[in-house]
């Protein structure tokens, strides 16, 4: 059965129709001085998606021709279903929450990009890579591979994943492809320019590698400093290559609090209601090279726009004054993920994680909601994606 959230917020949002929308807004006002924080919190994102989506329907298109995903279990729509891997989620009870069930999406319901994809105003999900064919390309694809990394050797111990430099190749294929179908390289540079890219890795360069030290042998060649600086000049190689293939609107997705994670407190052991401070650190230096390095990008190439999304800082503050109630483990339970047909928890709403390194729905909706238009100065840097997508 689907969750009460899921079914009436915010996957209708996109179902409600214009004429319905002064009565929506009437109840919105009403409710609000009644609400609780957490209920102000989620009538304002669904306003978000509902006036955004409202908006969709007069101009009768998405607001871009295109959306292309690349990243992380974070992103991941399904592309590491067929590959022999620990890192996959195409099992119950991921899914539980999702209109279509276990897809091979590591969380209960839709992925912070599903509902960057739904503000765009795509009607569908964007393809993953393993499923896209024939003309789904043109409304772009889905490259993200649990246990993926910068690194080409990041998440090696837990089996097959598809790293950014395979997805940057898998682009490019992609890319020959829409040259085909509209008939030539400088078609399908004009269709590029238009889309929306996003791009959120770097967490497994952290928790599948360089805080594994019996498994790699980074956390002895780097300090933490050292580590996010060779982490960034391989990213900006990275995104170089995805410049020179078209790629000119491109918001890049900064770390979470993954010292928060439940693993993280299971394997450190902090104290009680505090985090991993060391990691936090450690994903601070790389998060604050990223956001310089966008500053960079800019300026080298003034025929596109790169920003940065504050994932660690719109993620940070009392989870519990949100609405919130468990903070330090997983939904599903299990220290390795879901186990195949576990119960989760009923309260999913409340839960921050899904298992112990995912977010949950919930918390998805939120971080989406703010990557595309920011609530505060400090959520992005220098645009929000709404800004980005109408350049």
């Amino acid at each position: 059965m689907v969750d009460n959230f899921t079914h009436s917020y915010p996957q209708t949002a996109s179902f409600i129709p214009r004429l319905i929308l002064p009565s929506i807004l009437q109840q919105y006002t009403l409710s609000l001085s009644m609400a609780s924080t957490h209920q102000k919190i989620w009538w304002s994102v669904f306003l978000t998606l509902l006036l955004s989506n409202c908006q969709h329907e007069v101009d009768g298109a998405p607001q871009v021709p295109c959306y292309f995903i690349f990243g992380d279990s974070l992103s991941d729509s399904g592309n590491n279903n067929l590959l022999v891997t620990k890192a996959k989620a195409n099992f119950k009870p991921y899914g539980i929450d999702f209109p279509l069930g276990p897809t091979g999406r590591f969380t209960n319901g839709r992925t912070i990009v599903d509902f960057i994809s739904e503000l765009l105003g795509f009607h569908g999900f964007i393809p993953s890579f393993v499923t896209a064919t024939g003309k789904d390309v043109l409304q772009g694809v889905n490259y993200a591979s649990g246990a993926a990394g910068i690194r080409d050797e990041t998440g090696q111990h837990l089996g097959d994943r598809i790293t950014l430099t395979r997805q940057l190749i898998n682009y490019q294929l992609t890319v020959a492809q829409i040259a085909t179908l509209l008939g030539g390289a400088a078609a399908a540079a004009d269709q590029l320019s238009k889309c929306v890219f996003t791009v959120g890795i770097g967490s497994n360069d952290y928790i599948n590698n360089y805080f594994l030290p019996n498994l790699y042998p980074t956390n002895k060649e780097f300090t933490p400093e050292q580590y996010a600086t060779a982490l960034i000049a391989q990213y900006s190689l990275q995104l170089k290559t995805l410049h020179v293939f078209g790629a000119r609107k491109v918001a890049l997705f900064g770390l979470g609090l993954i010292g928060c994670a439940p693993a993280e407190l299971a394997a450190f052991s902090p104290p009680k209601g505090t985090c991993v401070d060391n990691i936090n650190s450690a994903v601070q230096l790389f998060n604050d090279k990223l956001k310089s390095l966008v500053n960079d990008l800019n300026t080298e190439f003034t025929d596109s726009k790169f920003t940065y999304i504050n994932i660690y800082g719109i993620g940070s503050g009392d989870p519990k004054a949100a609405g919130f109630k468990v903070t330090d483990s997983g939904c599903c339970g299990g220290r390795t993920g879901c186990a195949p047909s576990a119960t989760p928890c009923s309260n999913r709403r409340e839960y921050v994680f899904f298992d112990e390194f995912h977010p949950t729905e919930a918390v998805n909706v939120n971080l989406a909601a703010r990557a595309y238009k920011s609530s505060t100065p400090s959520d992005v840097s220098p645009i929000d994606i709404h800004t980005l997508a109408h350049l």
